[in-house]
Formats: structure tokens, sequence, C-alpha cells
């Protein structure tokens, strides 16, 4: 049983690369949390994707024993949290579970979107914050002027804020007494009636199924029987332990302490996150404010290479949203493409990492059709449907409106390239709603339509800005725009997995450069075929595959000419049968190709 005076949970919060992950692992070493030989980087990360690619995805925690200057040993709960923007829900999750934030800003590059982004959540959740300063060991460290980069920009005093590399190891000591000191500990009655908070749940193949609790109230030990509070459903709790990153197994856990059970639970789905837990018997009376649910944002259709692979892939995607509750799924077919999945991701890093992990973890070759978002179409008699596919556009006759979801974006960037970041985003049909500075740097808050963002927006602005630019955004609102369907018609068919919603003044451009770029792609064959662009029943681009040319008249050898033009014009009726039948082959490169319009 620890004393609720000596525990301290809190989380490590900062924008991507500013050196989280490595500030935990350097905590976990100084503590002596995990044995030297043990110790690799980035300790925390456990998915392969996270270690190759240098990001958090999952928040992980860890439990650490530490003996303080004042004689007395305190147990530290540590949440490490992801920096991208797609991954924001994690963080706010492991914000209501913790009382303080370590806020970690790399003291060359400054305050970013996803710093301030992160630091408002910590508020929200009344967290005590302390600021740390990263990375002083680079040449290019400025401390004093990020120190005040975060009074003016984010408002909370910095002149206390922990000079660190973490790196080298330097602060790390100070870092861990601050903790100590200028956190809170967490409150909690012992003899309440249990309420534990779901923090997070996920699928281990020996287990079942692992869930990550924060208790409130009361004590959780071994063989209770709980019930959680939104389902109804009860389990009988089979382990109780802690994480020093590995599974530590105790016997009971206590107010304000952060562990996890098992109750051979089957499914993740049955473990709704922000549930509260309580016991059967003599259960609290109200429950903890639960999290909203993760919402998907952008979706797009995943199909195998190969037909024979469909159900592998049934299999993989069930067993990847055992893991992922963010991710959504349902069967589709496509006329060019056959089976597949429809899913919803929380962004476009989201949709990167689901199909890596599909491909590498289930070993599947997938073709991705063009991400697109949620339309809100109102028809004639007044009813409102959801469009998550382009190719199920109802007939334009029935519509009334169609409204679109926009976004409000935050984009921090240095001065220089101001004018070309404003110049994308009035591309991309931006309203401007603030400019200010923050130091050398400006501030850009920008009202932008969600389509034009999932596309390669993130590309394009880290490309104007030379990679210097930091962007997050939030959903704000629908709002009613002119947008179209276009759809692509290879030899006069409609290729579905080509359909995409453009917004009208836009589509001709846009059509034209779908069409020019699939003359490219299609391989010729012994017909003419046209390639055309359409919205409705009104061609707005065409290009033409030229024919691949036979020569028939090879055999002739002088003679007359009437002997060439017989052969000729029977080649040309022959052509003409061939076009009416002719089915036209699309190679499966060629849809990747295409649907990357970043060009």
């Amino acid at each position: 049983m620890t004393d609720l005076s000596k525990i301290r949970n809190f989380s490590i919060v900062a924008h991507i690369d500013h050196g989280k992950s490595t500030l935990a692992d350097r905590l976990i070493q100084e503590t002596g949390t995990v044995k030297e030989r043990d110790m690799q980087a980035q300790l925390l990360d456990t998915m392969d994707i996270e270690r190759e690619r240098g990001i958090t995805i999952k928040a992980n925690t860890v439990r650490i024993d530490y003996n303080a200057d004042d004689g007395e040993t305190y147990v530290l709960n540590l949440i490490d949290t992801p920096g991208h923007v797609d991954f924001a829900y994690e963080v706010s999750r492991s914000m209501r579970a913790v009382e303080g934030s370590l806020l970690v800003v790399d003291s060359s590059q400054g305050v970013e979107a996803q710093t301030l982004a992160n630091v408002y959540q910590a508020i929200e959740a009344n967290h005590e914050i302390v600021p740390i300063l990263n990375k002083i060991d680079l040449p290019a460290s400025e401390p004093d002027r990020v120190a005040e980069q975060i009074e003016d920009v984010i408002g909370i005093d910095a002149s206390g804020a922990i000079l660190v590399s973490a790196k080298t190891g330097e602060g790390i000591h100070e870092t861990l007494e601050a903790i100590v000191k200028e956190l809170p500990a967490p409150k909690g009655e012992r003899d309440a009636p249990l309420k534990a908070m779901l923090v997070d749940s996920w699928y281990d193949a020996y287990l079942g199924v692992i869930v990550l609790v924060r208790i409130i109230d009361g004590v959780l030990k071994k063989g209770d029987r709980i019930r959680m509070m939104n389902t109804n459903a009860v389990y009988g709790v089979d382990r109780i332990g802690v994480f020093r990153p590995q599974m530590e197994p105790i016997d009971e856990l206590g107010p304000g302490e952060i562990g996890f059970l098992t109750a051979s639970i089957k499914e993740v789905r049955d473990t709704r996150v922000g549930d509260t837990i309580t016991s059967e018997k003599k259960g609290c009376e109200q429950a903890l404010p639960g999290f909203k649910p993760a919402q998907p944002v952008v979706f797009c259709g995943l199909f195998p290479v190969d037909n024979a692979e469909f159900e592998d892939l049934r299999e993989a995607i069930a067993k990847l949203s055992l893991n992922d509750a963010s991710f959504s799924s349902e069967m589709e077919t496509s006329a060019a493409l056959g089976f597949g999945f429809r899913c919803g991701f929380l962004g476009l890093l989201h949709l990167e990492v689901i199909r890596d992990r599909l491909e590498r973890e289930y070993d599947i070759d997938l073709i991705t059709t063009a991400p697109s978002v949620i339309y809100h179409i109102y028809q004639r008699d007044g009813t409102m449907i959801e469009l998550h596919n382009p190719a199920d556009m109802p007939d334009m006759s029935t519509v009334d409106h169609l409204e679109e979801p926009r976004i409000k974006a935050t984009i921090l960037v240095p001065d220089e390239y101001l004018g070309d970041v404003l110049k994308l985003c009035q591309d991309r049909r931006g309203i401007q709603i603030d400019l200010t500075y923050a130091g050398s740097r400006a501030m850009v808050v920008y009202d932008l339509p969600l389509n034009e963002v999932v596309f390669d927006f993130y590309d394009r602005l880290k490309s104007v800005t030379k990679g210097y630019a930091s962007f997050d955004y939030t959903i704000e609102a629908y709002r009613e725009d002119r947008l179209v369907k276009m759809s692509i018609l290879v030899n006069e068919e409609p290729v579905d997995a080509l359909s995409t919603m453009v917004h009208a003044d836009r589509a001709e451009a846009r059509g034209r450069a779908m069409v020019e770029k699939l003359k490219d792609l299609i391989p010729r064959h012994m017909f003419k075929i046209p390639i055309q662009a359409a919205i409705g029943g009104r061609v707005i681009a065409r290009e033409t595959l030229s024919a691949m040319r036979k020569d028939v008249t090879a055999k002739c050898y002088g003679g007359d000419a009437s002997r060439k033009k017989k052969l000729l014009e029977k080649q040309k009726k022959g052509k003409k049968k061939m076009r009416q039948f002719g089915k036209v082959e699309i190679p499966q490169s060629a849809f990747i190709s295409a649907l990357k319009m970043d060009d």
C-alpha cells in the first residue's frame, strides 16, 4: 500500500521530435527502473513502426520508484504521449489519468503548433505544468529566447524552466526533483466504493484483453468482481499489475495508482475507453465523465492487389481493430478493384501507419483509393445522408445542397516563408482568421476545407517552408459549398475507384490533370481509347490514347495500290469492331499513381 502523498502521476507532452521518448528513457535509466543491459533507445515505443519512424503512436506508461533528496521514496507514474496531430485523442485520454505534465520544448526550435495544442489540453485538464527546455547540448540552442517565447505564446511562467539534455543526461536529476516538489499528489478515498477510469485497452494473444486503469477511489484486488458502468458487463479479475515497463504482478491497486488488470475479456470492443470500473456488489453511484470517442475524419478504400487475399485482409483488419479502437472498417466492392474494405482513420498519418502495419505484419499487398472525408448531403425532401465514398453519390436532381467539414488550422512558420504559406492556404480555398507574431515566427490561423488538407497539404506545406513550418488542426463545423462529383471514364466506362469530390471551380483543372496523368499510365491497346473526366453528363476534359499500329501491308510487294487499300480498309473495320467490344486493361500501378495527386 502506497501513501497517497508519495505518488506523482504525470505525462510528458511536446511537439513531434522535441525529445519526449528520449527524456522518458533517461528518467527510467536515472532511477534504475530498468537494468543497464536491458536499456535501449525509445524504450516505451514497442511497435516496430514506432521505432522506424521515430514517432510515438500509442501512449505508454511506466512506474518508477525514486529516492528523493529529502530521503523519502516516491512512486512516479509516467505516461509518454504521442506528439502528432493524428493521435491527439491518445494525449487527451492520458491527460485525464494524471495530475501534472512535463512540457518539453526544443530549446533550438522553440514553441511549435503541436506544443500549443497539447499544452491547451493539459491546461483544460487542470494540470500543474513544469516547463523543460530540452536539447541544450546543441550549438543552436537558445534557452533564454525560448523561455520568453513560452511566456509570450502560451502564457505560463517559464522563469524556473529546467535546462535538460535528454541525450547526455544533463538536468535529469533536477527534473525528478521538480516532479516531486512541484507536481501535486493525487486525491482519493481508500474506504470509498471502487471507482476506476479505463484509460486504454489492447489485446494480448496470451492474456486476452489487458486494461490500463487509473484508480480514483477505493481498492482493486485480485479476485474482485468488477462491473463496467457503460456496458454493465461483469468480470472476475484474474491478475493485477504495474508496468516497470515489463509487466509486474502485484496484489492490489489503491487510490491514485495506475496499473493494469486482466479479467478473461475476449474482445477490446467490450472495454470502452473512458468507461468507469466499479465493484459488482458495492458500486459507486456516479460514473466518471467519459472521453469523447475518437471520430474518424478520413476515409479510404483498402483492396488487396490479389483478390485471392481478401480473406487474409479481412482477418488482418479484424486483428488490427482489436488494438486500435479508433480505426473503423466496413466491406465494400468496386467494379475495378474487386472486394475490399472502406476504412475510417483519424488522419493521413494514421492511414499510413495502418496501411504499413497491414502490409508488414500480415504480408498483404494493398491498393489504397483516394482519401475522402464525410460529406453531408441534404436532399430535396429534407433528409440528410452522410457520404463516405464519392462513388455512392445520389442523383444530383434529388440533392438540395452539400456540406463539407471545415477545420481551423494553426500554422507556425518563420517569417521568410510566410508569403508561400498564405498562397498555399488561399489556393486550398482557405479563409484567413488571424495572423500574429511570436518572436521571429508568424502564427497563422486559417479556416480550411478538410478535403483539401487530406490529400497532400502537409507535404506541400513542408516543401514550401523547407520543413520549418508546424501544423495543427481541429475540426470546426460543416459548411455548404459548391461541390461536385467528378467521374473518370476510360473507353466510355466509368472507373468507380477514381471518382472524387471536387469544388466546382477547381473541377476542370483537377480533371485535366487526372486525364493527362492516366494517358501516360495506361498502356496502349490495338484500338483508340478515349479517357474523359465528367461531371454528371458533361465531359470537362478528354485525352485520347492512340492505337498501336500493326503493319498489315507488310506482305504486299509491288502490284496494284488497291490491294493495299483493301487490306487497310479491312483493318479499319476490325479495329472498329474491336473498339466496340474492347475491354481496357488498367494496371494496378496506374491506380496507385493516378490517386497521388500531389504534383
